[in-house]
């Protein structure tokens, strides 16, 4: 759809909610309004008055509808790629696991050679989860892969990658001198403390060093206790630090989710899911780094009851920060939109609803339920009616 105009929806802009229009021409937002559109479109969609917010982006997933990045297929890729708009993601940042040096080398090369197909979410970089992290603090992380940071290897995987490693989860407790932090701040790639055994003092140390996130805020860290507030203390207190989240009431309480939006609030955090494979598939067992993952009423547990990963969909966390947490509608755009956009230096061209932006739009009815999903400015998700 090369040119079309969106009319009566409720539009999610980055500071206030307007009843209007949005102009759309060859996948870009060209005009926003609320008056008469500026020219005649070749079409015209009536958004029922729903809201309009920028498209979703998931910046730490793993693999869904059967596919996983470690895949390191062209054809996973895609896969994952053609299903994430069914839940309202329209960017994502594939998401690699500890593995051998070879499986992570082969998954960075295929996100290198990859090229979108029309109607799929954009896959915008790599998510390098592991393997510079705590054994202590493992969790699905196979151990036998965990090494130190390492800046001369990081080098390599970057330039295999393209150039496209966005964010690296690292224990910064294990980064000898802040070498890797310091690389990965310097050349404005997010350091985000993960799977980490970091102390309140160390993380505030971290975060002076270029740690500027949290991954999976409260999973696989040390928590707040009243002696030591750990790294979950250190996303609370820290105004530096960003943090994911994973909103699925199942790795964070519905009561703790709320504790956090309250408290951290919608400004620093990052909306995300870790999703495996198993998403949009039937209860199963599925693999996961080598490991058997087995899914059941939406949980994903190693055969230890380890949590691995979640079943979650963004169109879900959204309900679910709504429901638990009361959270606006303006502060979902920001937290699944706004926010990751920024923390990844694509806010130039997504993130908000504006005009010379690509044109990723989510439109949702009352109840937050999706309705349509626009990657692009091509509708590549509508709901049936």
């Amino acid at each position: 759809m090369e040119d079309f105009l969106l009319r009566n929806v409720r539009i999610c802009l980055p500071e206030r909610e307007m009843t209007g229009y949005i102009g759309i021409h060859n996948g870009k937002i060209t005009e926003i309004g609320d008056g008469t559109p500026s020219h005649k479109y070749a079409k015209e969609i009536d958004g029922r008055f729903q809201y309009a917010l920028p498209g979703f982006i998931d910046g730490h997933i793993h693999g869904a509808d059967g596919a996983d990045t470690m895949d390191a297929t062209q054809e996973s890729l895609h896969q994952m790629a053609a299903f994430l708009p069914n839940e309202g993601t329209t960017a994502f940042l594939a998401t690699t696991i500890t593995q051998d040096d070879k499986s992570i080398e082969a998954a960075l090369e295929q996100v290198r050679l990859f090229s979108n197909h029309t109607g799929e979410a954009e896959l915008i970089g790599v998510h390098l989860e592991g393997p510079f992290v705590n054994p202590k603090k493992a969790g699905a992380q196979p151990l036998e892969h965990i090494k130190n940071p390492d800046t001369a290897l990081f080098r390599k995987w970057q330039e295999l990658s393209g150039n496209l490693i966005k964010v690296v989860t690292l224990a910064p407790e294990c980064d000898e001198d802040y070498n890797l932090t310091q690389l990965l701040a310097s050349e404005r790639i997010v350091a985000s403390a993960g799977h980490t055994d970091a102390l309140f003092e160390q993380m505030k140390e971290a975060a002076d060093q270029g740690i500027s996130q949290l991954t999976h805020l409260c999973n696989q860290m040390n928590a707040i206790h009243h002696r030591d507030i750990g790294a979950v203390g250190a996303g609370f207190l820290l105004s530096s630090l960003k943090s994911e989240l994973i909103a699925d009431g199942i790795h964070v309480a519905p009561e703790m989710l709320r504790l956090i939006y309250q408290n951290v609030g919608p400004e620093r955090l990052i909306l995300i899911t870790d999703s495996l494979r198993g998403k949009g598939l039937a209860d199963g067992t599925y693999d996961l780094g080598g490991q058997a993952v087995t899914v059941k009423e939406g949980k994903a547990l190693l055969p230890d009851g380890t949590l691995a990963g979640s079943m979650l969909q963004m169109k879900g966390a959204i309900r679910n920060m709504a429901a638990y947490a009361d959270a606006t509608v303006l502060d979902i755009a920001r937290m699944t939109a706004e926010n990751p956009a920024k923390q990844y230096n694509i806010y130039d061209r997504k993130g908000s609803l504006e005009i010379g932006k690509d044109a990723d739009i989510v439109l949702l009815d009352e109840q937050l339920l999706l309705q349509a999903t626009y990657c692009r400015g091509n509708l590549a998700y509508q709901k049936e009616k």
